[in-house]
């Protein structure tokens, strides 16, 4: 049986990877000049409240290569075949620092072998991509079979997600600092998706928490078309900054329309939070198409 890793940027519970035998490299981040990630880590909670009481602005860097070396080194001591789904490269370094780490290693240990593959995908919806890696692995399929499936259908892990504040998105270059300033006095809750590229984009502007969480739903039915009839027992993710009642909400609502049953509702970890802040909640599905 192979060896599935990930970055810690799919937001995935630690109790979720122990059970199923996944392990995770982290991308790391910076506040107040101090450095966290892998075994240095800082309450989520105390993160968002740092973040949302103190204004705290906290950065994050990528896995670089020797990082990467070093990680899938340990990992062949004990493990032959690794499948590594990596955090979007429309948005970090990442993965083409751990897929260059993987040709090196290959090229030292020729009994190794290691697949690198894009998720083009962030937060829970690279969660959901790996979930989707350890079902084909738990039914018997070879590295080789779950790496083909996962390549031809990367695009159709959707995400959706909206942001309570603006700023953040303003920081990271998303949205100019005119939207972000006009956006909060209206009130404006944008609806964001990931793109076929795997980059962020503003897809919607809704106006209201409320109107923002059920543009969600109402995204998620025009995306799913012929998935949700041959998948009804498919899983949907669900993740937050801070916020679980609307992430619950947005789950009742999905339950209410399409009868679906199986949800995984997570935080969002401090990576993916720095570049969107408090109070976004995110929804991630298979779907025809993002």
């Amino acid at each position: 049986m192979f060896q599935i890793t990930t970055d810690n940027t799919a937001d995935l519970p630690v109790e979720y990877l122990k059970e199923h035998h996944v392990e995770c490299i982290s991308l790391s981040y910076i506040l107040d000049g101090v450095t966290y990630g892998g075994e240095k880590e800082l309450d989520w909670k105390e993160f968002y409240r740092l973040m949302r009481e103190e204004g705290k602005l906290p950065t994050t860097s990528q896995v670089n290569p020797e990082e990467a070396k070093a990680y899938f080194e340990k990992l062949i001591q004990t493990e032959k075949e690794i499948l590594h789904l990596a955090f979007s490269s429309g948005l970090s370094g990442t993965y083409n620092s751990m897929r260059m780490a993987a040709e090196e290693v290959m090229e030292e240990h020729p009994d190794v072998k290691i697949i690198v593959i894009d998720s083009l995908a962030a937060s829970m919806g690279e969660g959901l991509f790996v979930q989707k890696a350890i079902k084909m692995r738990d039914e018997g399929k070879t590295m080789e079979e779950t790496a083909e499936w996962l390549q031809a259908h990367a695009l159709n892990v959707v995400h959706v997600f909206t942001v309570d504040d603006l700023f953040h998105l303003y920081r990271g270059g998303r949205v100019s600092k005119t939207s972000a300033v006009i956006g909060t006095l209206a009130a404006i809750k944008p609806k964001l998706h990931v793109d076929d590229e795997g980059h962020l984009i503003v897809i919607g502007k809704p106006r209201g928490r409320k109107k923002s969480l059920n543009a969600l739903v109402d995204y998620m039915e025009e995306k799913m078309g012929s998935w949700l009839q041959e998948n009804k027992d498919d899983y949907v993710f669900i993740s937050h900054s801070d916020c679980l009642e609307d992430a619950e909400y947005v789950r009742d609502r999905i339950k209410e329309r399409f009868g679906m049953e199986h949800f995984l509702i997570n935080h969002i970890g401090p990576t993916i939070g720095a570049h969107t802040g408090t109070g976004t909640v995110a929804l991630f599905f298979m779907g025809e198409s993002r």
